[in-house]
């Protein structure tokens, strides 16, 4: 709840930062007036320190709020979705429907099986011992 109070906060510091610097009027040439194109005077390459007004002020205090609940919602969502480790969860811990295996038997045989003998099989009186295979008729 304090996390989705703070995004909201941050949403509407943005947007009132946004008018505030867009709304502010220009301050001089920029980078052109330093090589003479707008003006040679030297307080041109220095420039004049003017009155902050109230949208320079908003400004200063938008940016920084901005850079504030920035850092304290990035701080916030590392805690609270950190993700966790199949390893951390331990072995000893087992599902209660779950019955333990029996330890009597040895998962594998210690001794190789016996090789199966050759038994003959012998049918009923009438009908033969073994049957031919059944193919469907060729067309």
């Amino acid at each position: 709840m304090l996390y989705t109070f703070l995004l909201t906060l941050l949403v509407i510091d943005c947007a009132v930062l946004v008018l505030a610097v867009l709304l502010q009027s220009g301050k001089g040439g920029g980078l052109a007036a330093s090589f003479g194109g707008a003006s040679s005077a030297p307080d041109a390459l220095i420039g004049i320190r003017q009155a902050g007004n109230l949208l320079t002020t908003i400004s200063w205090w938008g940016g920084g709020i901005f850079l504030g609940l920035s850092f304290i919602l990035q701080i916030m969502s590392t805690h609270t979705s950190a993700p966790r480790s199949v390893l951390e969860k331990g072995l000893g811990t087992q599902p209660a429907n779950v019955a333990p295996a029996p330890t009597s038997a040895p998962a594998v045989p210690l001794e190789p099986a016996p090789p199966p003998m050759s038994q003959k099989t012998t049918a009923p009186q009438g009908t033969p011992a073994t049957k031919p295979p059944t193919t469907a008729p060729k067309r």
